[in-house]
């Protein structure tokens, strides 16, 4: 089976740059020999920093460079020269990339839009030369101070795909179909649950050139939270969709009970998507008469009322007046334009513009549970020691924050 280009986990070593010595120098010239001290500065070490670039779309790029390392500051010398500074190291990586600590599983730091810069390691700054601590009283300091020294950390990067829409079903919902219906998108398509292996985006055109973009994910099953079938490892892809369209055919037994079950899973994986904006679409409309859907639509809509009534809230957005229900069929190419409607006016809802604006600063990257962690990596074929979650972790690095005076002749 050839591997996959689509990358969106890789697990990478990185280390800043550590900052240059001072120079401990004094000056011994003819016609000047009370020279006095002429030691240069160390020069700063390189930093690693990350960098958004939308023409990325996976850390495909990233899979093989295992190391990543900057610069060292160069050294100071006599004559008060400066060391030279590391050059820093930009990681381009995809918007929506996440970085986790691999030793502990913290979240480290968030790339969410084109030219967006993090500092992930600081280089360390250069240490003073003898020419700085020159004084009245001290008119020939013999010390110099040392660079501060490079940070490292061993990282996991996650990308999570941004996208308007994602959808949410089982195995063979017709989700694949759908996406290759409303865009250009060609994802694989065929009778056997798990055709799909890997997310993929398709751009859904609308009036006016207006267009909004749609996330596919593999399938879930009940108890995917518990590591069944694919688990839930592709749901990191629509954590950041402003809008989840639930699908589920319509020739199952009960669809309001695999709806909830959909919801369940989610739940499990994040609290925090149930904020989401939703739509339910019931597929595979092609094989049911007009009477069957419209008691269908009734008594989905019937169990919607009754669940917001026992919850004493409604879960589907309060204001908007309970869970918009689509019937479509990708194949017959019936009610598509009906669900671009609705897709789109929830998409522009006032409610969701609010959710929108604030979502960059909202969204809360929970730090990963150690077990959870370790299967992960388990899955991607990495074989770490993993700490405890009772086992305190020292921190990765630590920064000087006054520094040290050391002694020593040049």
């Amino acid at each position: 089976m050839a591997e996959s280009n689509f990358v969106d986990y890789v697990k990478i070593y990185c280390r800043s740059g550590k900052g240059g010595r001072g120079s401990m120098h004094l000056r011994h010239v003819k016609y000047n020999p009370n020279g006095g001290p002429d030691g240069g500065d160390g020069g700063k070490g390189g930093s690693i920093i990350l960098r958004g670039n939308h023409n990325y779309w996976t850390l495909l790029h990233l899979r093989y460079q295992r190391h990543i390392k900057a610069e060292h500051g160069g050294n100071g010398g006599k004559d008060k020269c400066h060391g030279t500074d590391g050059k820093d190291v930009y990681i381009d990586v995809p918007c929506g990339t996440v970085v986790y600590n691999a030793e502990t599983g913290k979240y480290v730091c968030d790339v969410t839009y084109d030219g967006q810069e993090v500092v992930l390691l600081k280089g360390g700054r250069g240490g003073l030369g003898n020419y700085q601590f020159r004084t009245a009283t001290n008119q020939a300091p013999r010390y110099a101070q040392p660079g501060e020294p490079m940070q490292e950390m061993t990282v996991i990067m996650e990308l999570k795909l941004l996208a308007d829409v994602g959808l949410v079903g089982f195995p063979n919902a017709g989700k694949s179909t759908l996406v290759s219906a409303l865009s250009n998108a060609r994802p694989k398509i065929a009778n056997y649950p798990f055709t799909t292996m890997e997310p993929s985006l398709g751009i859904v055109g609308y009036h006016d050139n207006k267009s909004f973009v749609m996330a596919d994910i593999p399938g879930i099953i009940e108890g995917a939270s518990e590591g069944k079938g694919l688990g839930l490892r592709f749901l990191r892809h629509i954590e950041r969709n402003s809008l989840l369209l639930f699908m589920v055919p319509g020739d199952t037994d009960d669809i309001f009970k695999e709806y909830n079950i959909l919801l369940n899973e989610l739940r499990q994986f994040n609290p925090e998507m149930l904020d989401k904006h939703r739509v339910l679409a019931v597929t595979k409309c092609d094989l049911l008469d007009e009477e069957l859907m419209e008691m269908l639509r009734h008594e989905l809509e019937e169990k919607v009322k009754q669940e917001s009534i026992d919850n004493q809230s409604s879960p589907y957005g309060g204001e908007r007046g309970g869970l918009p229900i689509v019937f479509i069929s990708a194949v017959a190419q019936t009610g598509l334009n009906e669900l671009k409607d609705v897709l789109w006016q929830e998409l522009n809802s006032e409610s969701n513009k609010l959710q929108t604006i604030t979502a960059e600063d909202s969204l809360v990257h929970r730090d990963k549970e150690m077990s959870q962690f370790a299967r992960e990596l388990m899955d991607e074929g990495e074989n770490v020691d993993i700490p405890d979650d009772d086992e305190e972790v020292e921190d990765d690095f630590e920064i000087l924050d006054d520094y040290e005076i050391e002694d020593f002749d040049e």
